[in-house]
C-alpha cells in the first residue's frame, strides 16, 4: 500500500501595501509557488504598471482594504516609512489576529512591527539580498536569492517556508545586528553600480565605443576571484604599489572627471590599506603610493593625517 502523500501547506491569501519594485514580484513568486495574490497598493503610475505586469487581474485597493483582503501581507515600502505605516496599520484596527504581516527591509528586524504584534499580527522579516527591476525579471532572479530572515522562534518555520517556496535562501540575521547586514549589502551592491556607471563613463571619453563589453567579463572575472579569494585577489597599480601610475590616473581624472576623483582616492587609500595588512603591498612601496593618495579631490595635501593603516604615521 502506497503511503499517504505528505499534506500541502496551506495556500495563503496574499496582499501587497506599497506596489514599489519588490512587492509585486515577491506576490508573483508566491503565486508561482499556490498562493492566491488578492489585492495591491499602489498610487504613482510606475507602481499600478507593475502591479498590472506582474499581478495582472489582482485588484488595486487602498491599503486598508488589501489589510482586510489579504492573510499574508507583503509590506513593501520604503524604511523610512515603514515604522509610520505598521502603526498607522495597528492604531485603525487593521491589524487582525493571526495574520502574517511580512516587512522587506533589511534595515530592521521585527521589532519595527511590534504595534502589528500587539494587535495579534505574526511579524516577519523577510528581506531578498537581491536588486530589483521592477520587471518579470525580478521573480526569476529570486532562484538561489539569499533572503535576510528574522522571525520570534515559534515563526521561523515558517519564515523559512516562505523564503523557499519563493526559490530563496533563508539566511538567519539577529535582530540586532540588522543594521550592520543592511550596511553590508547596501556597501557591495549599491555602491557597485556607481562605480561600474563612472567607469562606463570614462572609457566612453576615452573612445571606447562599447565599455559595457569591456568591462562585462572584466568585471565578472574580479567579482569572482573577490568572492573566492577575498583580499588576495587584490590587483592592479594600488596593490603593486605603483605610485606613478596612480598619480597619472588622479590627474587625469581630475582634468577629464573631477566629480570622480573623491571616490578614486577614497577607494585607493581603501586598497592600500586592505593590500598592506594582507601583505600583498610591500612597506618599501607603500610611503610614495601613500604620498599621492594623500592628497584631497582637488590636489590639495592632507590637512592632518595620513589615511587609515598609513605606516608613515
Amino acid at each position: 500500500m502506497n503511503p499517504s502523500p505528505e499534506p500541502r501547506p496551506a495556500r495563503l491569501a496574499v496582499g501587497v501595501v506599497g506596489a514599489g519594485r519588490v512587492g509585486p514580484a515577491l506576490a508573483a513568486s508566491l503565486q508561482l509557488a499556490g498562493h492566491r495574490p488578492v489585492a495591491v497598493s499602489g498610487v504613482s503610475d510606475a507602481s499600478l504598471k507593475r502591479a498590472a505586469e506582474l499581478l495582472p487581474g489582482v485588484p488595486v485597493v487602498p491599503p486598508a482594504q488589501v489589510m482586510e483582503r489579504a492573510e499574508l501581507v507583503l509590506l513593501t515600502v520604503p524604511d523610512d516609512a515603514l515604522p509610520g505605516l505598521v502603526q498607522g496599520l495597528a492604531e485603525t484596527g487593521a491589524v487582525r489576529p493571526g495574520q502574517l504581516i511580512v516587512h522587506t527591509s533589511g534595515r530592521y528586524g521585527v521589532g519595527v512591527l511590534d504595534p502589528a504584534r500587539r494587535a495579534g499580527g505574526l511579524p516577519l522579516a523577510l528581506h531578498p539580498a537581491m536588486t530589483f527591476t521592477g520587471t518579470s525579471v525580478d521573480v526569476q532572479r529570486l532562484a538561489g536569492c539569499s533572503f535576510g530572515v528574522t522571525a520570534p522562534d515559534e515563526l521561523r518555520l515558517a519564515a523559512e517556508a516562505l523564503v523557499i517556496e519563493m526559490g530563496g535562501e533563508p539566511e538567519w540575521i539577529a535582530e540586532e545586528a540588522r543594521p550592520l547586514y543592511h550596511a553590508a549589502l547596501a556597501l557591495g551592491a549599491n555602491h557597485l553600480v556607481t562605480l561600474v556607471a563612472q567607469s562606463m563613463e570614462l572609457l566612453r571619453r576615452a573612445g571606447v565605443g562599447a565599455p559595457d563589453r569591456m568591462l562585462g567579463p572584466l568585471l565578472g572575472a574580479a567579482l569572482d576571484n573577490a568572492l573566492r579569494s577575498g583580499d588576495a585577489a587584490l590587483t592592479g597599480p594600488v596593490a603593486r604599489g605603483d605610485a606613478g601610475t596612480v598619480a597619472a590616473h588622479v590627474a587625469e581624472l581630475r582634468k577629464h572627471a573631477p566629480a570622480t576623483v573623491a571616490g578614486y582616492l577614497a577607494m585607493a587609500r581603501s586598497t592600500a590599506d586592505r593590500a598592506l595588512a594582507h601583505g600583498l603591498l610591500k612597506p618599501e612601496l607603500a610611503e610614495d603610493l601613500l604620498g599621492v593618495l594623500a592628497a584631497g579631490p582637488a590636489g590639495e595635501g592632507s590637512p592632518d593625517e595620513g589615511p587609515e593603516g598609513d605606516t608613515r604615521r
